[in-house]
Formats: C-alpha cells, sequence, structure tokens
C-alpha cells in the first residue's frame, strides 16, 4: 500500500480529485499519484509520452536504458512496466535479464550519470556512436526514470501493469505488431 493516498482517494483535495477524473480510463498508479500535483502532472506526462513514442532513439535501446535504470536504482515499479514493454518492442527474455551485464556505450553512460558525472570519453564515445540527438535522448530518458523511480520508491508506489490495462500498443511504442 503506498504510503500517502491516490488523488482519488483522498476527498478532501478537490483539485487532485477533479485531475484524475479527467485523466482517461484505464488509470495506472502512477498517473493517480502523480494527479495529487495537479501543476506537474500534465508537463511530467507530456515528457514521458515524448520519450516513449517520439524519441529518435531505437525503441529497444531506449526501453535497455529504462530498464538500466529501474535496475540499477532498484525501481520496482519501472521494471514492471517495461520488462512488458521492452518484449513489445521486440527484446528477447534473454536480453532482459542480461541488462545489468550489458556493455554497450550508451548502457555505461546510463550508469555513470546515476554514479555522478559521466567521463568525457563516455560521452564522446555515445556522442560517436549515437549522434548527438541520440546521446541526449539517452541522458533525458535516464534522468527521467530516475526522477519518477525516485518517486515511485519513496511513496513506495503499487505496482500495476501498464499492459494489462491496454494502455500501450507495439505500434505506437516503436515495436514490432503481434
Amino acid at each position: 500500500m503506498a504510503l500517502i493516498p491516490y488523488a482519488d482517494e483522498d476527498p478532501r483535495d478537490g483539485r487532485a480529485k477533479a485531475m484524475v477524473e479527467r485523466l482517461p480510463e484505464p488509470r495506472i498508479n502512477l498517473f493517480r499519484m502523480l494527479a495529487n500535483v495537479p501543476t506537474l502532472i500534465g508537463p511530467t506526462l507530456r515528457l514521458g509520452e515524448a520519450i516513449l513514442t517520439k524519441s529518435d532513439l531505437d525503441p529497444k535501446l531506449r526501453e535497455l536504458v529504462i530498464l538500466r535504470v529501474a535496475s540499477v536504482t532498484g525501481s520496482e515499479y519501472e521494471w514492471v512496466q517495461h520488462e512488458s514493454i521492452a518484449r513489445l518492442v521486440g527484446l528477447s527474455d534473454e536480453q532482459i535479464a542480461g541488462v545489468q551485464d550489458d556493455e554497450r556505450a550508451a548502457l555505461r553512460l546510463v550508469d555513470e550519470l546515476l554514479a555522478g558525472t559521466p567521463s568525457e570519453e563516455l560521452v564522446l564515445e555515445v556522442a560517436t556512436e549515437l549522434g548527438r540527438a541520440q546521446l541526449l535522448e539517452v541522458i533525458l530518458t535516464t534522468g527521467y526514470y530516475a526522477m519518477l523511480g525516485g518517486m515511485m520508491r519513496a511513496v513506495r508506489l503499487d505496482i500495476d501493469h501498464v499492459l494489462e490495462k491496454g494502455m500501450l500498443d507495439s505500434e505506437r511504442l516503436g515495436g514490432q505488431a503481434p
């Protein structure tokens, strides 16, 4: 059980409750919790949607980056959601299970970002390998999911399943159609 109420569970906060009512069904727990901050939920979700559906980053690499963040930071909610999404975009169970051992430059960059300031050499290596825009997308994706993961861990967000609720599809996420 989450440490603080979801916005739709607290009748005292009419603004948060109204925000939840504007969210489309089905409502995952992340959205229900973020609705407690009506001024930030919109920008937060729009950035997440852009990362998931509009980014130039290869969808498989994007999901590996997110899974690496979840693994390194211990964000179980993110792991559960993105393990399913990773399969949806075409990653195998072996690739998902091996995300912590994957030594590609972009994932080493995730580790260094989460630990502090990455080395100049690694940043330039990723820039050479992926290009400037995708380098910055890796950095922004890492930061976004580290931020969300921190909130999720702090409030002990209850795990639910975004795919089981029918919120995302392969085509929208840049994956292969089933």
